[in-house]
């Protein structure tokens, strides 16, 4: 009962904050005749090699290449590490840190146990940013798990996105404030309450937990119970509750790549004009982790163009054998449409996976819309069968790998606030690909002669969906 009443709510919140946006989107549509350009010119020009970051700080020139070679060398050698890293560091700033650890999390069950780890063994501070923090029983399992270390002397810090938390009671937040939590509203709603200058249409996506500046957690998982059934076992594909499982991945890091994520979420804290953070050790000395080459990636729409976007751009560029893209909300921009089918068309095996249902109606046939063009230039389209497809994960050339919370849409390029995490070398990427396939084969392939043979009234909601697909 309580769970149907909090979906109820939570579909009336967002409901509203939808009718404004399209309100505001009808008075700049006309502003709109022509699309920006998001990213920034991805044509390569020579310059200095990228550079890598290790435990110790920058390596030399030598052993950065070193590295880079080994991981270039053992994978399907391709020319995609030397034509790429240095444009990549050049678009993102942020360096490449060697001596991570690496995990691999997929779906809620596997994601949350993890992270539930760490915090209980959290003993300086955690530091959580999320765009849904539901009160349903995963939300307050976390909810109390985080007060109990607040109450052991543990600092707390939680940034929550004012829009994803729509339908989580105000009581909710409050009884963490009380214990002592620092809770930041991403962005608030009402204006009353803004910090800084109000902007409704940006929101914070990221999903990101950091325990003691060791350990992190990143990728597409929210907080809520939608995640608490798996999806590669038809047994646990449904939710206690009943629904249809989510399909989602995560990853655990720990490593000199935390430092970086550490930055990015007191950079927002900052941003919003949080309350001043008790002092805490939020930065302990780096240590040699595990042997994972990883750039964190966040980008806001502060900034000129997406940085997660522009360097999924170039890494599709820059692929000479496949692109093996996993993506939740599919509304792509020019610019991407071109680079998918340029990569097709030069030979490379550009093959997506796509969900067969959603939550985001809009979304699903604004992404629809553009199968017949991308499958006449040879491009592989699968839609996810038997569950919620949330994940957001590339894999290039089977030593580029990605996952975080963007998602291929015009919300995550223009609006939000993303955080992607890059893996290089084909050790990691095995395990990528081995994802994939698993999901691969619990897919439906589209084919251009099925497609064409739609129904009218599915040609009749791509076309409404792409009237809006800017704002959505």
């Amino acid at each position: 009962m309580f769970s149907s009443v909090l979906k109820s709510a939570r579909r009336m919140s967002h409901l509203w904050y939808w009718l404004a946006v399209c309100v505001f989107g009808l008075f700049g549509m006309a502003a709109c005749s022509s699309l920006p350009t998001i990213v920034p010119d991805l044509e390569r020009r020579p310059g200095p090699p990228a550079q890598l970051e290790g435990a110790g700080g920058p390596l030399s020139a030598a052993h950065s290449k070193a590295i880079l070679d080994r991981l270039e060398g053992s994978g399907q050698n391709t020319g995609l590490f030397e034509r790429h890293l240095a444009l990549e560091e050049a678009i993102v700033g942020s360096p490449l840190t060697t001596g991570n650890q690496v995990r691999l999390l997929q779906d809620g069950p596997a994601t949350y146990q993890a992270m539930y780890a760490a915090i209980m063994a959290a003993r300086d501070h955690i530091n959580m940013e999320t765009y849904i923090l539901d009160d349903d029983e995963v939300g307050q399992r976390f909810a109390q798990a985080l007060i109990a270390k607040q109450g052991q002397g543990v600092q707390v810090n939680l940034i929550r996105d004012s829009v994803g938390t729509l339908g989580t009671p105000a009581a909710f937040f409050q009884q963490l404030t009380d214990s002592g939590i620092q809770v930041l509203e991403f962005n608030p709603i009402n204006p009353l309450m803004s910090r800084k200058e109000w902007s409704l249409n940006q929101r914070d996506h990221r999903k990101l937990l950091i325990v003691d500046g060791h350990t992190a957690f990143l990728g597409g998982i929210n907080i809520s119970s939608v995640y608490s059934g798996g999806s590669f076992s038809r047994r646990s594909r449904q939710r206690p509750d009943g629904g249809v499982a989510w399909r989602d991945t995560d990853l655990q890091l720990q490593g000199p790549v935390v430092a970086e994520l550490q930055k990015l979420f007191l950079a927002t804290w900052e941003s919003q004009k949080g309350e001043p953070l008790p002092e805490k050790n939020y930065f302990p000395p780096p240590e040699h982790a595990g042997p994972h080459v990883v750039r964190a990636i966040g980008s806001s729409p502060d900034e000129p163009f997406s940085l997660i976007y522009a360097t999924l751009l170039s890494a599709i560029t820059s692929a000479e054998v496949s692109v093996n893209i996993t993506n939740a909300y599919f509304a792509p921009d020019p610019q991407l449409l071109d680079v998918l089918e340029a990569a097709a068309r030069r030979g490379v095996d550009v093959t997506l996976i796509l969900p067969s249902q959603t939550d985001s109606w809009l979304v699903f046939h604004a992404g629809r819309n553009y199968y017949d063009r991308l499958l006449r230039a040879g491009v592989k389209i699968h839609e996810r069968q038997g569950l919620i497809l949330h994940s957001k994960t590339a894999l290039i050339d089977g030593v580029w790998a990605t996952v975080g919370s963007t998602n291929l849409d015009w919300r995550s390029f223009l609006h939000n606030y993303e955080l992607n995490a890059v893996v290089l070398g084909p050790a990691f990427g095995k395990q990528v690909q081995a994802m994939f396939d698993k999901d691969l084969a619990a897919s439906e392939t589209i084919t251009l002669e099925q497609w064409q043979r739609r129904a009218l009234d599915l040609r009749v909601k791509e076309w409404f969906a792409r009237v809006w697909e800017y704002w959505l």
